[in-house]
């Protein structure tokens, strides 16, 4: 994120909100009763708290099952032990119990992520074997190769199962990792961003201090857009169910 101020970011949601012409109204919750499994998928511990934290906690609040699966565990050498104070893996249980979720790990490197046949086949069992209703993933249209590295994983393993659950894509880091964001459904984090704060800075060896105040831009920008104080944006594919966002 660094490089982006205050003010550009500020500018650049204005020119997003006023291209958006109409504000989008969160979008309704599930049939009483009916509990989802929700699973987040993220490059990297921390991306889906970042992303879709707000909404995560609103999922797990209601009694659905929520998961966070990561493509690796922020460590680029596996071989050695984390660096002390930098247990990254540890990090995310514990962004995960704030949020109410189960992590779990693919398994593959930081800043190295591999997709060829094998790996495909790989995360098509894990999904396979989590069973969501919901997945969530990056928007593809991201500068960060791990992070379009999951998102072609997911997307394949979602056309794997006929495209049979509902599939959202979310943005973080908008502008530096994130481009070309236009959401389609608006999440109202107003309740849960206290802990969506709680969960992003669990890593605190990533500076969150730094990091979560332009996220949390993000947030209030989108909350513009749909009358709200804070929102998570979300695109839904639309060849999938629509098996609903928490709302309003």
């Amino acid at each position: 994120m660094e490089g982006l101020s205050r003010r550009r970011l500020l500018g650049r949601g204005g020119r997003l909100a006023a291209g958006a012409g109409l504000a989008i109204a969160p979008a309704a919750a599930s049939s009483p009763g009916r509990k989802l499994k929700v699973v987040a998928c993220g490059g990297h511990p921390g991306d889906p708290e970042y992303g879709c934290g707000g909404t995560l906690a609103r999922y797990a609040d209601r009694g659905d099952e929520v998961v966070l699966l990561y493509l690796n565990e922020g460590n680029p050498r596996p071989e050695q032990p984390p660096e002390p104070g930098r247990d990254r893996v540890a990090e995310a249980k514990r962004a995960c119990a704030i949020l109410g979720a189960r992590p779990v790990f693919a398994g593959q490197v930081d800043g190295r992520a591999v997709i060829d046949e094998p790996h495909y086949r790989a995360f098509r069992a894990l999904l396979a074997a989590e069973k969501p209703d919901v997945l969530f993933t990056h928007w593809p249209i991201d500068n960060h190769a791990d992070h379009r590295a999951i998102t072609m994983l997911a997307h394949d393993a979602w056309q794997s199962v006929s495209k049979g659950f509902a599939l959202y894509y979310y943005e973080v880091s908008t502008g530096e990792d994130t481009v070309q964001f236009a959401p389609t459904h608006l999440v109202d984090i107003t309740a849960t961003e206290p802990r969506k704060r709680q969960a992003c800075y669990a890593h605190a060896s990533q500076s969150p201090e730094r990091y979560y105040e332009l996220q949390d831009l993000v947030a209030r920008m989108r909350g513009i857009e749909c009358g709200r104080r804070r929102a998570e944006g979300f695109i839904r594919h639309v060849q999938g169910p629509n098996a609903g966002l928490p709302g309003p």
